[in-house]
């Protein structure tokens, strides 16, 4: 066993048997790199990457490739889930020096002060894909660490000092928060929409991008004519060709990373928790907005596959499913025409054969993804009867796929990952009335606040019991998101005033001095960089997240330090959203309630009462995605009750409903209808 047989993250103890001595990132590598003047060799990837596995077997499971490591460098591994400040930074590197292709595994080539000087991504194990072996790649390095060692010096030097000016200048002001801005990041952003294959881009590969739909989803919601039709058909049809697409479990439940391809038809395999969780939460206001039950369908089963694979008993939610098992990408998810002729009677078989495209070639590798070509196909008989027998069949396939060997979990669990999950959940509880997801979203709070805070401070990540490192600004803002999201489904105040804490954390302790936030706080490790981004990924950035929440808070709380912090970090990116939308949904998401404002409704009553609960169900009946909701059963005022409920109280004697804009307030209503105008009238 090598350095990491202590680790928890599950991509790590996937390499502590390796011959390669790996050391974990931390001072005991960097301390023996200076001590014997060697250069660091730092891996990071993930435990459901590919090609991580691949270069793994190639070159880190061979006994010779080892030893050259062993004697020439200081091997570092890093979890990219776990460390993505280190991620963040060394990709920066990595980018430079490749003329910006990154991805992982990322290989990064270290003087032994953690200063770049060389880096790539996978190598192979022999020249081939037109690249350099890995074997070569290292032995340049060494010659030039040894022999070229001012060049080396000065290279280090020059990258790392624009790593260090990217961060302190990064993002550009231009232009203001306005009408205008939504407008044209909008018409920018559905420009490359596919009208055949549906999608923001038209060519493969194809990424859900959750956050730039929900951007089209709002417009759509606060706009009229031309512009709300075009918004929804570049919505749902894009949702509904997912769905329909091979990214879609159409057995389990739930979405693949991405597409290949530009039909959404083969996936990478790999199932993130961060997809499903904002998928899951777009499916939800879609089906608020449209009342289509295909909508509701999706999210339901995509819940439904959170439920039963990524929930620990703890009410943790796990991290990842691998593309991989036993060896082959997929291989967990595909079906030959035989199998499913030998695993159903003919009726069911046949159906299952028309409407998931199933043939004798196949669409991947001689095998089928299963997926909906055509959602009409009737097969003879009525649409009742065939969805009937599918719905058989899909039980009847699970309980056979159920015995494959499945691909590998990673069951560690990050914070900000599951702050993504919890608003999702309590989100859907309210849209659907759902106890379960209810509890879910409570068990998972509670898991958080229990498991990942200590001395009031979130922490990063979760396994086998343990809870460890410096929760990060992305760490905070989800979790404030979700714990904001908690309190409207159960009006909960403890949720609230943690939320607000939370808040208070990161404007004390993550703050630049010209605007947003950095991506660690002030007290964190010392890196050769303090990160700090504001471009949106496969995630919210931390950025764009807590201007989206510190918004809301503002509208809770009346407190100009929010609104102020809010604003500042969105300035950061003005011209960038602008002119990249696709780059920035979730900031734009977060410009939208800074712009069009933020609707608050207070509402007092015994929630025992008929009345009340047809206040709250008018509330929480339609997608309104600038509403916040607060309430209490009588007059009070604590220092966890969101400020939004102070002076708020009955109407001779019945229960109350407040509508209001920064705490300006119209005659409070009583019954659901008048109720129903007001919040109809403000948009």
């Amino acid at each position: 066993m090598n350095h990491l047989a202590n680790e928890t993250s599950p991509y790590l103890l996937q390499h502590a048997d390796n011959p390669v001595d790996w050391y974990p990132w931390g001072a005991d590598a960097l301390a023996r790199a200076q001590a014997e003047n060697k250069p660091i060799l730092l891996s990071i990837g993930y435990s459901a990457c590919h090609w991580c596995h691949v270069m793994e077997h190639e070159s880190f499971e061979d006994d010779a490739t080892a030893a050259y490591m062993n004697e020439h460098f200081i091997s570092v591994k890093v979890d990219r889930e776990e460390r993505p400040d280190i991620d963040d930074i060394y990709m920066q590197a990595t980018l430079a020096f490749t003329g910006g292709h990154g991805g992982w595994p990322m290989t990064v080539f270290l003087a032994p002060d953690a200063r770049p000087f060389h880096a790539g991504t996978y190598f192979p194990k022999d020249d081939r894909y037109g690249m350099p072996s890995f074997k070569r790649v290292m032995a340049a390095v060494v010659d030039a660490f040894h022999n070229r060692a001012e060049q080396m010096q000065e290279l280090a030097a020059q990258v790392t000092e624009g790593l260090q000016r990217d961060v302190l200048g990064e993002g550009t002001a231009g232009g203001e928060l306005n009408e205008a801005l939504l407008t044209t990041a909008y018409q920018t952003l559905v420009r490359g929409f596919d009208p055949i294959n549906g999608g923001l881009n038209k060519t493969a590969p194809k990424f859900p991008s959750p956050m730039n739909l929900e951007f089209v989803l709002r417009t759509m919601a606060h706009s009229a004519g031309d512009r709300a039709n075009h918004a929804r058909e570049v919505l749902t049809f894009t949702l509904r060709k997912m769905a329909n697409g091979g990214i879609y479990d159409q057995l389990g439940g739930g979405f693949h990373r991405y597409s290949v391809d530009a039909q959404w038809l083969i996936p990478h395999f790999e199932k993130m928790l961060y997809d499903n969780a904002q998928l899951s939460r777009l499916y939800t206001r879609t089906w608020q907005a449209t009342g289509d039950p295909f909508f509701r369908r999706v999210a339901e089963e995509t819940f439904g596959y959170i439920l039963a694979d990524m929930t620990a008993p703890s009410g943790g939610f796990y991290s990842t499913r691998d593309a991989d098992s036993e060896g082959e990408e997929g291989k967990f998810y595909v079906w030959s025409l035989a199998e499913i002729r030998a695993a159903l009677p003919p009726e069911l078989a046949d159906a299952v054969i028309a409407y998931y495209g199933v043939t004798p070639g196949g669409n991947f590798e001689g095998q089928n993804i299963l997926n909906v070509p055509n959602s009409d196909v009737a097969q003879g008989i009525d649409a009742a009867t065939l969805h009937e027998r599918l719905d058989r069949a899909r039980a009847t396939l699970l309980q056979i796929r159920a015995t494959r060997i499945h691909p590998g979990r990673d069951e560690k669990i990050l914070t900000s990952w599951n702050g993504l999950m919890l608003a999702s959940f309590a989100e859907a509880a309210r849209a659907f009335s759902n106890d379960d997801y209810r509890q879910t979203a409570i068990n998972n709070a509670e898991f958080i606040l229990r498991e990942m805070v200590r001395d009031g401070r979130l922490l990063r990540t979760h396994k086998d019991g343990a809870s460890k490192l410096n929760g990060y600004l992305e760490d905070y803002a989800n979790v404030i998101d979700g714990l904001l999201e908690l309190y409207q489904t159960t009006f909960e105040a403890r949720y609230f005033a943690e939320a607000r804490r939370f808040a208070d954390h990161v404007l004390a302790h993550f703050a630049a001095p010209d605007g947003g936030f950095f991506d660690t706080s002030d007290d964190h490790e010392t890196l050769i960089a303090r990160p700090r981004g504001l471009q949106d990924n496969a995630t919210p950035s931390g950025n764009s997240m807590m201007a989206k929440v510190l918004t809301l808070l503002a509208a809770y709380t009346g407190e100009d330090k929010y609104d102020a912090a809010a604003r500042g970090t969105l300035a950061k990116v003005t011209a960038a959203m602008r002119e990249y939308p696709g780059a920035f949904g979730e900031a734009l998401n977060a410009a939208d309630l800074l712009v069009r404002g933020v609707q608050e409704v207070a509402i007092v009553g015994d929630s025992q009462r008929a009345e009340t609960r047809a206040l709250l169900a008018t509330v929480n009946g339609a997608y309104r995605p600038n509403l916040i909701r607060a309430f209490t059963p009588h007059d009070v005022e604590d220092n966890q009750t969101p400020p939004l409920l102070d002076y708020r109280a009955l109407v001779d004697g019945k229960p109350a409903a407040y509508v209001c804009e920064h705490f300006i307030c119209k005659r409070p209503v009583t019954d659901w209808d008048a109720l129903a105008a007001l919040l109809s009238a403000r948009f």
